[in-house]
């Protein structure tokens, strides 16, 4: 592959966490890359000789954004579900039945395709890492076909096969999760790396969220957690006495719920794409931020409550509507993506991290929420590599 060096860049964002300052921030910068990793990072002018080289002209790069909550193995559309609710309706979750419906019905290949597109779209807006779930399948054979794909596109797959109890066993939850935890589990542990659980009214409750995550911890996965979306409740203080990497969404916390994160290592994941597409309440960051909490950001991406593939909006919708400074939510959307994946490799650009880096079309990260909307993302390396 050989060597490959980007200088000339005005502002590069390390997310080293030196100096006290959380983006790392350097001037007149240059990275070398070798053999997909970050082999050097200094000023430009001590830049060593490399095989080949990338001119950023001055502008911002930073680490490609890590996005650890997303839902892409699905088929079918719910545009209309989202036209019912600008026009008023409220957000009940309950069309995820209809999305398992037809992702049931559609083919491997149909299913791969729709990943492949938003995989795509994802990496045009300096998306490096994702996380896929399962969770429209809702069944043996197909919760399994959703992980093998996801596992196509990424090494974070998690296994959601308790998003909803799906319609069949709409009058037996206690046998749903009996599946969820037996024959469902052991099949698709091997094509999982977490387990995941809609903690909430209408969904699962506690006693059942706890059971199925304390099976998938048993057969070796880590535990991610649904949580406090549509109303206060046991979720986010169940994942952290579980020990959980993240517990997502965040929307409705108690003083309880936040002094809890604030004394653990769970990371708090926000999903703003979520609370503009339903338009409910966001989450209020700047309050876990206060507390000492590590937050992340990421899309949601799904077909009902947040099709949205693009980080860099939801950096912009945390600006605007939940009350971080732009610095908070670039770290939110890159280091803060990689602790809730508890990855150490990605979310930053300093020696030894993967070679994932994003040179944007501005002379600084600020432009990701003073221009939000538009297309700011010039270049996208992914393990090193121009995409």
């Amino acid at each position: 592959m050989g060597s490959l060096l980007v200088d000339n860049i005005g502002e590069l964002v390390t997310n080293d966490g030196r100096g006290g300052d959380p983006l790392g921030v350097r001037r007149d910068a240059a990275v070398l890359v070798e053999d997909g990793e970050v082999a050097w990072v200094g000023p430009a002018r001590y830049a060593p000789a490399a095989d080949r080289r990338i001119d950023a002209g001055g502008a911002a790069v930073l680490p490609g954004f890590v996005d650890s909550h997303a839902h892409l193995v699905f088929a079918g559309d719910r545009a209309a579900e989202f036209a019912a609710r600008m026009a008023g309706e409220p957000y009940t979750g309950g069309g995820i039945r209809t999305t398992v419906g037809a992702t049931r019905a559609a083919s491997d290949d149909d299913l791969r395709a729709t990943v492949g597109r938003l995989r795509a779209e994802m990496l045009r807006q300096g998306t490096t890492t994702v996380e896929i779930k399962s969770g429209y399948g809702l069944n043996v054979a197909d919760e399994v076909r959703s992980l093998r794909i996801a596992a196509e596109f990424t090494a974070d797959t998690t296994f959601l096969g308790a998003h909803v109890v799906p319609a069949e066993y709409a009058d037996r939850p206690d046998d749903y999760v009996g599946l969820v935890c037996g024959p469902m589990l052991t099949a698709a542990a091997p094509y999982a790396r977490w387990i995941d659980v809609f903690c909430e009214r209408g969904a699962f409750d506690a006693d059942h969220a706890r059971a199925i995550l304390a099976c998938g911890q048993a057969a070796g996965l880590g535990v991610r957690l649904h949580a406090n979306q549509l109303g206060p409740g046991p979720g986010v203080r169940l994942g952290v006495e579980l020990g959980a990497a993240s517990v997502d969404h965040c929307t409705h916390l108690t003083d309880a719920d936040v002094d809890a994160l604030a004394g653990a290592e769970t990371v708090a994941t926000l999903l703003p794409g979520a609370e503009f597409s339903t338009r409910s309440p966001y989450p209020d960051a700047r309050r876990l931020l206060d507390a000492g909490v590590t937050v992340a950001l990421a899309t949601d991406c799904n077909p009902g409550s947040s099709y949205t593939s693009s980080m860099p909006f939801c950096v912009a919708l945390a600006v605007r509507e939940m009350r971080m400074t732009p610095a908070e939510a670039v770290w939110a959307a890159t280091a803060g993506g990689a602790a809730a994946l508890r990855r150490t490799d990605v979310g930053r650009l300093t020696p030894g991290s993967r070679a994932d880096l994003v040179v944007l079309d501005a002379p600084t990260h600020l432009h990701l929420a003073y221009r939000p909307g538009v297309p700011l993302i010039r270049q996208v390396l992914h393990n090193g590599v121009p995409r």
